[in-house]
């Protein structure tokens, strides 16, 4: 089925709105609720609760609520924008009505303070995707840039258990490759890695490699290519760059496994000719103009995790 979505599986607009008084309506942010809805293709827009537990004056429990708390307030200021889903029926059905789709993720699993009760109390809240790590060490496991790399801890295990149990996805980006590892031998359900990288094209400790993509696809789950300069090529990028790490994990065998997972507002930097939400469709239409069929892109721009959000959330 050729859909008309575009599904982006990662921004931290809600971390910038909330610390910098901005409105989610419209802003001067990489993205804003009007940018997404005035877009030729119907938006289903992943909004993270990042937890930052270094910077953050509140603890993480706090700050992933007040953040959540903003996201809900702005869903219903805007109600003529945005609708929040917690299925994949909720998404068609908000597009049907040419809103945009709402979902939320956090982004830190220390927001769970090591108690695995606050798990069932965000999915109550609305949240379907966890991000178990952002790059160093919580309750849960170690992130990329933790010196010792280690895996999985007792309590993380019991995360990835319960989240299987609850359908809330797992977002395997940020953490450590035995993290990763122990995470795809302990999940029953298939896993995301909604903001990563092929490893192969840019050397970076945030990225894939080759055998990490392999083992998402086999597991029948997603990657979201990641629009971060750093991440796709060094300090500056092309769309065709970001194009060739589309192309890179196609050729793996994951053309039914990637979508977008763009990062805006989280990022320092924009690739040239891509200033934000409103310039995300540029990727597919460069797709498009290189040959590959409606059907193809269809699946990239939101078919793909669209497919996975009705697998493990429902």
């Amino acid at each position: 089925m050729i859909l008309n979505i575009l599904f982006d599986a990662h921004c931290d607009t809600l971390q910038k709105i909330c610390d910098t008084h901005k409105a989610l309506c419209k802003n001067d942010l990489h993205l804003d609720l009007v940018r997404l809805k005035n877009r030729k293709r119907d938006s289903v827009q992943v909004f993270a609760a990042f937890v930052d537990k270094e910077n953050d004056k509140l603890q993480p429990k706090e700050r992933c609520v007040q953040l959540i708390t903003r996201y809900f307030a702005e869903c219903e200021q805007n109600a003529d924008l945005i609708t929040h889903c917690n299925s994949v029926d909720e998404i068609y059905s908000a597009l049907a009505k040419r809103k945009v789709a709402g979902l939320l993720s956090i982004e830190g699993g220390e927001a769970l303070e090591g108690n695995i009760q606050n798990l069932e109390l965000f999915y109550k809240m609305g949240v379907r995707i966890i991000t178990l790590c952002w790059n160093y060490r919580n309750e849960i496991a170690d992130g990329v840039l933790e010196p010792d790399g280690a895996g999985l801890s007792s309590f993380g295990k019991t995360v990835v258990e319960e989240m299987n149990r609850l359908g809330l996805l797992i977002d395997v980006s940020h953490l450590s490759e035995k993290s990763f590892w122990d995470v795809m031998e302990h999940s029953k359900m298939p896993v995301a890695a909604t903001h990563s990288n092929a490893r192969q094209l840019r050397n970076h400790p945030r990225n894939l490699n080759d055998a990490q993509i392999k083992a998402i696809i086999e597991k029948d789950g997603c990657i979201g290519i990641n629009i971060y300069p750093e991440f796709v090529l060094g300090k500056t990028c092309k769309v065709c760059d970001i194009i060739r790490h589309i192309e890179y994990i196609m050729a793996l065998g994951g053309e039914n496994n990637i979508g977008i997972g763009s990062d805006l507002d989280g990022i320092e930097t924009c690739p040239q000719n891509l200033n934000g939400a409103e310039d995300l469709e540029k990727l597919f239409d460069s797709l498009l103009q290189l040959g590959y069929s409606d059907e193809t892109v269809s699946k990239l721009a939101g078919g793909n995790f669209l497919r996975l959000i009705g697998d493990v959330i429902g």
